[in-house]
């Protein structure tokens, strides 16, 4: 679909919301493997973005993803904000203008390599990663947006029986199973609002 200013103006608003919407469960899911506070940093970070979104939606896309990225970097506390922020950031460098399916799956693909080195993990490790790789590939395949929505949610719930090898989860040990992970909660929350925007506004 055709992208414009106020695609993206509304895509922050609506991400805003939901993360609000649901900021005290990733607070709860938190506090069972970490500090507690994965809610308010994200609910923090969306907010931050919310308030430049007339700014950020008059930039070519490109650049309005770095924006969003480097603002994700300076208001989100903990490991999310440098994750989050180095996906957002990497997409806007690396995406052409008028990008295809193809250059877009591309450069996802990159962002999120770059986010695996930026967190030093892989799949598996119990983290946003093990929602972001399955919908790179489900991007790649040309899926539509309402099975990369159910494929990112359904990775993220998949992450409650896995160890955490990453982060304070990590100390836990095999405490860390039995919990889903707040940071692929957050990660799922926000793709399948993407896609479900990218639903009601695809091209008859």
């Amino acid at each position: 679909m055709p992208f414009d200013a106020a695609d993206l103006a509304e895509l922050i608003a609506l991400c805003r919301a939901e993360i609000d919407r649901h900021g005290e469960r990733l607070s709860s899911l938190d506090r069972a493997i970490g500090d507690g506070d994965h809610g308010a940093n994200m609910r923090r970070g969306l907010e931050a973005v919310y308030r430049e979104r007339e700014a950020i939606a008059a930039l070519p896309l490109p650049a309005a993803l770095e924006r969003i990225g480097f603002v994700l970097v300076m208001s989100i506390g903990g490991a999310a904000g440098p994750l989050y922020g180095t996906l957002m950031m990497e997409l806007g460098r690396g995406l052409p203008p008028d990008a295809d399916v193809a250059e877009f799956a591309a450069t996802l693909a990159r962002a999120v390599e770059a986010v695996a080195r930026r967190g030093r993990s892989g799949p598996g490790d119990k983290t946003l990663l093990d929602v972001l790789y399955p919908v790179q590939a489900e991007v790649a395949g040309r899926a539509e947006p309402a099975r990369i929505a159910e494929c990112a949610q359904s990775a993220a719930r998949a992450t409650e029986m896995m160890l955490a090898r990453r982060g304070r989860a990590s100390y836990l040990g095999a405490r860390s199973v039995g919990h889903e992970d707040p940071g692929a909660s957050s990660c799922a929350l926000l793709t399948a609002t993407i896609c479900q925007y990218l639903k009601e506004h695809a091209a008859p």
